[in-house]
């Protein structure tokens, strides 16, 4: 896949992910495949031999990491900066706020930055990093969420049974 094409994935997948993440989004249940838009962007990422430029094979590998760093961290900062409630009838929905535009503007920032700084000192880099990046992006945000939903997601059989004319008491948190 050319360096064009992967640049319009990502900027599909970022366009995509960006206005959904401002709308109130049901959180499914853990049965989801919630990794799955992120495995098949590593793996178009991947399949690619231009990850790794060959004439400055180390100093490439040390971006790419830090790449994926600056990916998973700006994962976690959204996944942490992203407001979770549970509805009445146990569903449980997310929406991000404004801090999570900080972090998606730190994070462009630092790779802007980085890209500067490999074409600085001569690396080739191609869109495939970014694009696996954004993959573990995604992938750390996602599981984040969904452990945090689990968190706010009413108690299964917490409630009375039919007939049950008794209130059970609610479970308390601990502080």
């Amino acid at each position: 896949m050319s360096g064009l094409v992967n640049g319009l994935v990502i900027a599909a997948v970022v366009v995509l992910v960006v206005v959904r993440q401002f709308r109130a989004q049901q959180i499914g249940g853990t049965g989801r495949r919630w990794w799955l838009l992120p495995v098949i962007l590593a793996v178009v990422a991947l399949r690619r031999p231009g990850i790794v430029d060959a004439h400055h094979r180390t100093e490439s590998v040390v971006l790419l990491a830090f790449e994926l760093l600056i990916g998973l961290v700006t994962g976690a900062g959204w996944a942490w900066t992203t407001r979770i409630w549970a509805q009445p009838d146990g569903s449980v929905w997310s929406k991000s706020t404004k801090a999570t535009v900080t972090v998606w503007i730190v994070g462009i920032g630092l790779r802007v930055g980085l890209f500067a700084l490999g074409a600085a000192i001569g690396v080739h880099q191609d869109s495939s990093a970014l694009l696996l990046a954004l993959a573990a992006t995604l992938l750390v945000r996602s599981g984040i969420l969904l452990w945090r939903a689990q968190s706010v997601a009413p108690e299964v059989g917490g409630g009375t049974a039919y007939g049950d004319p008794m209130v059970r008491p609610a479970r308390k948190e601990r502080v």
